[in-house]
């Protein structure tokens, strides 16, 4: 329960921005910021999510990776400070490595554009030169190889603060827990038949 409510409080901080902010709706951080409640949900598929990236960890670590490996950065824009925070689900420091770890119903349209600049930012983050993302789907398990490319932080950061883009991609209402309140809401088409 406490570990609850300071994640609650860290979420209406205003000077707090997560990775995964930078990589989704903008609008969702704002309304994140106004009502952090919502998002304290049950939901199975991220219990199972959350077991694939237990098992995968540890396996991981048994192999020297730092997993849940914590970053954050203190990041300016417009003379406001802002922490930019985030967890890699695993490092490989002599190496130079990112892991993160993702789960899909499917190995069709992998990767995902989210996950990969979600990793591109943590390359960023960590100056490091490389990546990998590990799908694990019902049928196998995915890897791909990425390379650090420049991300311009600052200007990812601002894009979010000036509510640049919501939502980002045509499929992200539907996942989304703030829906029902959010003026840019875009319902799934339906096809006529």
């Amino acid at each position: 329960m406490k570990k609850q409510i300071e994640k609650l409080q860290e979420a209406r901080d205003p000077r707090v921005v997560y990775v995964t902010d930078l990589v989704g709706c903008a609008h969702k951080y704002h309304l994140r910021k106004k009502y952090p409640e919502l998002t304290l949900s049950f939901e199975p598929a991220a219990v199972l999510g959350d077991v694939a990236h237990a098992g995968l960890g540890k396996l991981l670590a048994e192999r020297g990776f730092e997993v849940e490996y914590e970053v954050s950065r203190e990041i300016v824009v417009d003379g406001q400070s802002f922490i930019l925070k985030g967890r890699v689900d695993a490092f490989k420091r002599d190496e130079g490595l990112v892991v993160e770890i993702k789960t899909s119903r499917s190995a069709i349209n992998l990767p995902k554009e989210h996950h990969l600049k979600q990793l591109k930012v943590y390359l960023e983050l960590l100056g490091v030169g490389n990546g990998v993302l590990i799908y694990i789907t019902p049928n196998k398990l995915v890897e791909y190889y990425v390379k650090h490319e420049p991300v311009n932080i600052e200007v990812e950061v601002k894009n979010l603060l000036v509510d640049a883009s919501h939502p980002r991609y045509t499929w992200e209402c539907q996942y989304c827990v703030f829906r029902k309140i959010c003026p840019y809401y875009q319902p799934e088409k339906q096809e006529e038949l």
